[in-house]
């Protein structure tokens, strides 16, 4: 299973917030450069990149801070936050990015997320998945859908989607533990490779995702809060 960091960026500098709420952001770092170097240096290769000013703006905005860990690191980036137009996806890669996550475009203009699968390949397209109550939350998780989590990905399957990342909203930044459940029913039901996000709050909940079949986990204030140390990141990577 792939240990993905997470860095979230608002105003350039390294936040977190709790269940998506921009009323909870705290930050940890003013240059998230030097995280990202600090993970590098304990052999991490991958790292998950939110511009969540991108997400409110609904547009890439924090694209410079991609483009300098990209060119400053040797990370395997995915970014995501903002993704709405043929104009932000192109940016992104240009940026340095190696996949794009798309969540509340898959949502609201699913021929233009179809269109990035066909020109950039199923490889460097990532479907969001992220719920609140099972139902796919949009807009910086601000607004709620009507759509069910499984049957949202069961769709974007048959149009070829491969990689995954589903968020319990309710667990994000609460360092409670994930979703196992949710996790189990996505795997028995769909063929995707899922990366867990959201509530891992030790090395227990890391192994459990592995043994569910996780493909990848995403791991975010447990790591700003010494809840997991990057030297423990490092044994499993």
């Amino acid at each position: 299973m792939r240990i993905i960091p997470a860095i979230d960026i608002i105003d350039g500098k390294c936040v977190r917030l709790s269940k998506g709420d921009y009323n909870t952001k705290k930050v940890y770092s003013e240059n998230p450069l030097d995280i990202a170097k600090s993970f590098e240096d304990h052999g991490i290769q991958y790292l998950h990149l939110v511009d969540l000013d991108g997400a409110k703006s609904q547009h890439i905005v924090n694209y410079k801070v991609l483009e300098s860990i990209c060119s400053g690191t040797q990370l395997k980036v995915d970014f995501g936050g903002g993704l709405k137009s043929n104009e932000d996806v192109r940016i992104a890669f240009e940026s340095g990015a190696n996949q794009i996550t798309g969540g509340s475009i898959a949502v609201v203009s699913p021929n233009i997320f179809m269109q990035w699968m066909k020109q950039y390949g199923s490889d460097k397209i990532i479907l969001g998945a992220d719920c609140k109550n099972r139902k796919i939350a949009t807009s910086g998780w601000i607004e709620t859908s009507e759509l069910d989590v499984i049957e949202f990905i069961k769709r974007y399957q048959k149009e070829g989607i491969k990689h995954v990342i589903c968020t319990d909203i309710a667990k994000d930044g609460m360092l409670q533990g994930p979703s196992n459940k949710l996790y189990a029913e996505i795997i028995s039901k769909t063929s995707v490779r899922l990366i867990a996000s959201g509530g891992v709050s030790n090395l227990n909940d890391l192994m459990q995702l592995k043994e569910l079949g996780c493909e990848g986990a995403i791991v975010g204030k447990a790591i700003y809060e010494g809840e997991i140390t990057l030297t423990q990141l490092q044994k499993l990577c």
